[in-house]
C-alpha cells in the first residue's frame, strides 16, 4: 500500500512540475513577444523550454538576483574610484591656477593678460611666493592660541627653509595635464577590465546553474542575446512566476 502511495506522490509530484513548467514557458513566450524581431528568432521553442526547465525551482532566480546585487556594487565602488581621481585632478588643476593667480596679482602693474598670468620665470617670482607665505604665517600666528605658538613657529621655520622651487610655467602646466590623461586613461582601461571579468563570472556562474544560452563569450551578438534572457528573467521574477513554486 505503502508503495503505492509513494507512486502516486511522485506522479502528482510530476504533473505539478509539468504544470509549473507550461506556465514559466508560457510566460516567457509573451515576454519574446516584446523584443526585436531579431531576437525572437533566435530564442526558439526548445531554448525556451529549456530556460524554463532551469527556472523550475526558484534556485536561478536567487543568482540573478545576487548577480545584479553584486554587479551594482561593482559599478558604484568603480564609478567612486573614478570619482576620486576626478576631485583629486580638480585640486591639482586648482592648485597650479591659484599659484597663478597670485603670481600674475604680484606682477608689476605694467605686465597684462598673458604676460600677467604668466609672470612665473622673472627674478621677483620666487621673492613674491616668499613674501606671500610670511603672510600667510603672520596670518596664522595671530590666530594661533598662545601655548601652540611655539610649535607653529617652528613648523614655518621649517616651511620657508624648504629649497626654493621654480615656480609654474605654462610647461609644467601641459605637463599636469599630460598626466592626468594618462592617469584617467589608465581607470577607464581598469573599469572596462573589470566590468568585463564580471560579465564573465555572470556568464560562467549561469552556465553551471544550467541557464539556457549562457557561456563565457565577447561575441557582442551573444552578449546582447545574454542580456535579453536576462531581463526575460528579471521580468518573470518581478511578475512574482518564482514564488509559483509554493504552490507544489
Amino acid at each position: 500500500m505503502d508503495r503505492y502511495a509513494g507512486a502516486g506522490d511522485e506522479a502528482a509530484d510530476r504533473a505539478r512540475q509539468q504544470e509549473r513548467h507550461y506556465q514559466l514557458l508560457s510566460a516567457l513566450q509573451s515576454l519574446v513577444k516584446e523584443l526585436p524581431s531579431s531576437f525572437q528568432q533566435r530564442l526558439s521553442y526548445t531554448t525556451l523550454s529549456d530556460l524554463a526547465l532551469a527556472l523550475l525551482d526558484g534556485t536561478v532566480f536567487e543568482i540573478v538576483q545576487g548577480l545584479l546585487e553584486i554587479q551594482h556594487l561593482t559599478e558604484k565602488s568603480l564609478y567612486n574610484q573614478r570619482l576620486r581621481l576626478q576631485n583629486e585632478h580638480r585640486g591639482q588643476h586648482q592648485a597650479w591656477f591659484d599659484t597663478a593667480a597670485l603670481l600674475a596679482h604680484r606682477a608689476p602693474s605694467s605686465s597684462s593678460g598673458l604676460l600677467a598670468l604668466y609672470y612665473f620665470n622673472s627674478s621677483c617670482s620666487l621673492l613674491v611666493l616668499r613674501q606671500a607665505l610670511r603672510q600667510k604665517h603672520l596670518e596664522a600666528q595671530q590666530t594661533c592660541r598662545p601655548h601652540n605658538l611655539p610649535v607653529l613657529q617652528a613648523a614655518q621655520q621649517r616651511e620657508l627653509e624648504k629649497p626654493e622651487q621654480e615656480p609654474p610655467s605654462l610647461k609644467s602646466l601641459q605637463a599636469l595635464e599630460h598626466r592626468i590623461r594618462e592617469e584617467q586613461q589608465t581607470m577607464d582601461r581598469k573599469i572596462v577590465l573589470e566590468l568585463d571579468r564580471k560579465v564573465a563570472d555572470q556568464q560562467s556562474t549561469l552556465e553551471k546553474a544550467g541557464v539556457a544560452g549562457f557561456y563565457v563569450t565577447t561575441n557582442p551578438q551573444e552578449l546582447m542575446l545574454q542580456m535579453n534572457l536576462l531581463e526575460l528573467i528579471r521580468k518573470l521574477q518581478q511578475r512574482g512566476c518564482q514564488v509559483g513554486k509554493a504552490a507544489l
